[in-house]
């Protein structure tokens, strides 16, 4: 039996202001967060720091998706991934393509 939960409405009806501050939290809690990897990001919730950066371009906030990137993860994203990032196990990949696959009906 499958848990069918109600999509959200599109609208999110919150003040730009307030959008904003949340983000900026948001941006910070995941640059102190390095133990949060992408791939585990991914798996969990379907998105991560590399697709913020993607939204942030997409909105006008960037230029191309190196400065995005610079702009969510407050650095290089090559420099970022020597420190932080390990290599993915079979298991967090197989995690994430799942995760993803609920993306596919939303935009």
């Amino acid at each position: 039996m499958t848990n069918s939960v109600p999509a959200p409405p599109m609208d999110v009806d919150i003040p730009d202001e307030v959008a904003a501050q949340a983000f900026r939290r948001l941006v910070r809690h995941l640059r102190h967060r390095h133990d949060a990897e992408n791939i585990d990001l991914m798996g969990l919730a379907g998105f991560c720091r590399n697709c913020l950066a993607d939204w942030v371009q997409e909105a006008g906030g960037a230029e191309d998706r190196d400065a995005a990137r610079r702009l969510i993860y407050g650095m290089d994203f090559a420099t970022w991934k020597s420190r932080y990032q390990g290599e993915a196990s079979e298991e967090q990949l197989a995690r994430m393509k799942e995760s993803v696959a609920k993306n596919a009906d939303h935009p």
